[in-house]
């Protein structure tokens, strides 16, 4: 069928999924050029992750959409520069797999700047912001078991995409400027500097490989059987422990690596 012609009452033309399915419709007669249609209707089938891991190749969406091969092969070119599908000479097209997000540890990082130095919005749901006591913690931190901490949780999101919760404890005698601010859209470190002129210098990190709870694997939009990276941390600020933080973080957007040389010998490093 050629661009122009209506496919209202088409006979099944494609199949999908090894069954067979009516062409779909695009106006001919609105004034929208139909790659723009076409364009617009992959766009809200690829966000109701419709085509799931794969998706239809060229031929497929002429067929199913009654439409010319120009027409499809525009509409993807401009899914392609969207970096929403990737396709190259002689290949089919597929989903763009997410961009890790790396940083390399032995060195001081934010997940909330590793985040946005790809290019993409990091946003935190905030689930608990307040002050309470907790001795296994106050230990951690050289402090009295009954010492007040200021605790912060939220679930870290990569383009409204889960990617980790995280849980810190602060001292409060340092931190309680911190209990004032909407950490929708901040960094923990930046503001712990600017409020409460703590900067963490330093510190120490044990990354261990683990199957989160239910509750967890709900949270981050995992199949419960599917494993994750906890990170416990202690953060310096000259020396003095100024940060517990424990972080569960998706394992398909984390990996490790480590650095050597002959001078230098073994270093580890992640991403994160």
């Amino acid at each position: 069928m050629r661009d122009g012609w209506s496919t209202a009452g088409a006979p099944p033309r494609a199949r999908s999924g090894g069954a067979l399915m009516a062409a779909r419709t695009l106006s001919r007669v609105a004034g929208t050029p139909l790659w723009s249609q076409l364009l617009a209707d992959l766009r809200r089938r690829l966000d109701q992750d419709e085509f799931g891991a794969a998706f239809p190749g060229e031929l497929a969406l002429v067929a199913e959409y009654g439409v010319s091969r120009h027409t499809v092969r525009e509409a993807v070119r401009r899914l392609r520069d969207e970096g929403v599908v990737v396709a190259g000479r002689g290949r089919s097209p597929r989903r763009a797999e997410p961009a890790e997000i790396e940083q390399p540890l032995g060195e001081i990082y934010s997940l909330f700047s590793a985040v946005e130095a790809t290019g993409r919005v990091q946003r935190s749901v905030v689930r608990t912001l307040d002050v309470r006591a907790d001795g296994v913690v106050a230990a951690r931190l050289g402090l009295e078991e009954s010492t007040p901490l200021v605790h912060l949780e939220r679930l870290r999101l990569a383009d409204a995409e889960p990617l980790a919760v995280d849980r810190v404890w602060l001292p409060e005698r340092l931190a309680a400027p911190l209990l004032e601010v909407d950490f929708a859209r901040t960094g923990l470190y930046a503001e712990y500097a600017t409020r409460c002129g703590v900067r963490v210098t330093g510190g120490s990190e044990r990354i261990r490989a683990v199957v989160p709870g239910v509750a967890e694997s709900v949270l981050l939009g995992t199949p419960p059987d599917v494993a994750a990276f906890a990170i416990d941390r202690i953060g310096l600020a000259g020396g003095v422990a100024v940060e517990w933080r424990q972080t569960l973080v998706r394992a398909d957007r984390f990996s490790v690596t480590a650095r050597f040389s002959a001078r230098d010998g073994y270093r580890m490093g992640g991403a994160s």
